[in-house]
């Protein structure tokens, strides 16, 4: 039996990967991750729910730039679900400023990092301002070369999949050509790689509607800890959950 090629980490976030015992080589290539526990986490504090929003985007940046050093290609995070909306209207308002203000500010940290940005969603349904920013993340790091970052914003999966079918409707396909494929390559952001590993953190065992199609065998970490307490370490943690499992796709191993 050969050896395992050796690793050679590169910066220190490798170098803390590999004392945990991570296969550099075997890092799951894209990340989903689902960021529960904001507001519960800024309530049991007594503070405002929208604190609790604006923790969880300092948590954000750090992980961001964390799978980035680690080499993760693809992270997406479901920054603002379809069903957000029934949220009360001031934390409504306040969520779109602070994504507004998050991805103005960052913008440039992002670029300095290489960061891809790209967005998912009904985007044409949030205030203009944030379509704004949103467009000019995409357009100011659309030739960076590390990681891509997806915000899912007014983003719901079964959404993406009637979208996806309105426009194979518009296309004109007959029957015998829906299959898989063809819904496949018309949702939000085809040229995307499944994702290896979605995390949901806040303790929570469901899905609520993010990347339904995309996931159908994503491995399922879920953590304890409400998204403001997720770090870098809870990243390699969720990571070698992930290296040891056996990813079977419906097959025998």
């Amino acid at each position: 039996m050969s050896e395992p090629a050796e690793q050679t980490p590169t910066n220190e976030i490798q170098e803390q990967a590999v004392r945990l015992g991570l296969d550099l080589s075997r890092l799951p290539q894209h990340v989903g991750i689902i960021m529960d526990g904001n507001g519960r986490w800024a309530t049991q504090r007594g503070l405002p729910r929208l604190i609790g929003h604006r923790e969880g985007y300092k948590t954000l940046r750090t992980v961001l730039l964390a799978a980035n050093d680690l080499g993760i290609r693809y992270l997406t995070v479901y920054a603002f679900s379809a069903e957000n909306w029934r949220r009360p209207q001031d934390e409504v308002r306040g969520l779109m400023d602070l994504i507004t203000q998050a991805a103005t500010d960052e913008l440039r940290i992002m670029h300095q990092n290489n960061v891809r940005v790209l967005v998912a969603g009904r985007i044409h349904e949030v205030p203009e301002k944030l379509q704004r920013a949103l467009k000019k993340g995409v357009e100011t790091t659309r030739n960076n070369t590390g990681i891509t970052f997806t915000l899912a914003i007014n983003y719901g999966g079964r959404a993406e999949i009637v979208d996806a079918v309105k426009q194979l409707v518009r296309d004109g396909a007959s029957p015998e050509e829906v299959d898989e494929d063809a819904i496949g390559k018309r949702l939000y952001l085809p040229e995307v790689p499944d994702p290896d590993l979605l995390i949901r953190t806040a303790g929570e065992m469901r899905l609520s509607n993010f990347l339904l199609w995309q996931s159908a065998y994503s491995e399922l970490v879920v953590m304890p800890m409400p998204w403001p307490e997720f770090s870098t370490e809870a990243l390699l943690e969720a990571c070698l959950n992930f290296q040891r499992r056996v990813r079977k796709f419906g097959g025998v191993v």
